[in-house]
């Protein structure tokens, strides 16, 4: 998209994780009743990393630091920041993003998060391009960072397995014209609402000492519902966002999905006719890490070098909402 006639495109990308490896044979001796083949075979993951020491600012921070850096920009040059997170360090507020703005010594810019689960970075990236479309703005740091692990019962194996925790992050910028972001694609079916949810300690019901030890207060989620949402929206949005530049699924060069599922990730390959080259997977290493997912998989595939200038880059994810959402990018990097 244009900003001023000038084309918004990522400029840099950053990524950070906690300090502990988790593998999946640690919760076998935790006690969970599990395996590694259990969890790998039906997840496609062998590991995450566990914020034990982390918030999820430290880790959104360490990412934005990182971002900057690739961007070859200065952190005054920032003129905004979004986090896409549902995993706050706070229960109401402050936001993330005005706790990584303090980090970063940018006091008078705009802060403020966005929580639209695992699809929430989608949704940053697409309210930025319009913010910066708008001509007021320059630079904008767009961060997903989630600590999902936190909010878990590690003693329900078909949850506690499949979260890990991290962030990553963008800068977004003027690229050459004609590149950058070209079209996005955002949706909800919020009728799904209760098919991923933290039923207790919002202010529906809020936690108080009669509560405060139910298994409501984690995640509680319908896989097969939330599997069934996917495959059926994720080929379906891609498709739409193309369509709206007047390209389909035949133009792209490199997918990244969210990390939530191997199975699903496969589906969404197959649909679009894409090589497992044409598709980035990451989720053996870092598990869901929500939000972080598909930024984390960005500064990865931008330090290996695994797209080149002029690629089409789609990114595309779902959540809790139900949320979905795609963003369809030339790439373009000096």
């Amino acid at each position: 998209m244009k900003q001023n006639g000038q084309s918004i495109g990522i400029i840099g990308t950053g990524m950070a994780v906690p300090k502990l490896k988790f593998k999946n044979n640690d919760f076998v001796k935790l006690g969970l009743e599990t395996s590694d083949e259990w969890i790998a075979s039906r997840t496609g993951i062998n590991q995450r990393f566990i914020a034990k020491e982390e918030a999820t600012s430290d880790l959104a921070y360490q990412a934005a630091e990182n971002a900057i850096i690739d961007a070859g920009i200065e952190k005054s040059d920032i003129d905004c920041i979004i986090v896409a997170t549902t995993t706050p360090d706070y229960p109401l507020f402050p936001s993330v993003a005005c706790l990584v703005q303090n980090g970063l010594g940018l006091d008078n810019i705009p802060a403020f998060d966005i929580s639209a689960a695992c699809t929430g970075f989608i949704y940053a990236m697409e309210v930025a391009e319009k913010m910066m479309s708008s001509g007021q703005y320059k630079n904008i740091l767009v961060i997903g960072a989630d600590t999902l692990s936190k909010s878990c019962n590690w003693k329900d194996r078909s949850t506690v397995v499949l979260f890990g925790d991290g962030a990553g992050a963008v800068v977004l910028g003027e690229v050459k014209s004609g590149y950058g972001i070209l079209s996005s694609k955002l949706g909800a079916r919020g009728s799904g609402f209760d098919k991923l949810i933290i039923p207790k300690g919002g202010s529906r019901t809020p936690l108080t000492k009669d509560n405060v030890e139910d298994d409501d207060r984690y995640i509680q989620m319908d896989g097969k519902a939330v599997y069934r949402f996917a495959v059926n929206t994720i080929v379906r949005v891609v498709e739409e966002a193309l369509a709206k530049i007047g390209m389909k699924k035949e133009d792209i060069s490199f997918l990244i999905p969210h990390q939530a599922n191997i199975r699903i990730i496969d589906y969404a390959r197959e649909k679009l006719g894409l090589s497992r080259e044409q598709v980035y997977v990451n989720i053996d290493t870092y598990g869901n890490t929500s939000a972080a997912t598909i930024p984390i998989a960005l500064n990865e595939v931008c330090s290996k070098k695994l797209i080149r200038n002029g690629d089409i880059l789609v990114t595309v994810g779902f959540g809790a909402g139900l949320t979905y959402g795609t963003n369809v990018i030339k790439w373009f990097s000096k």
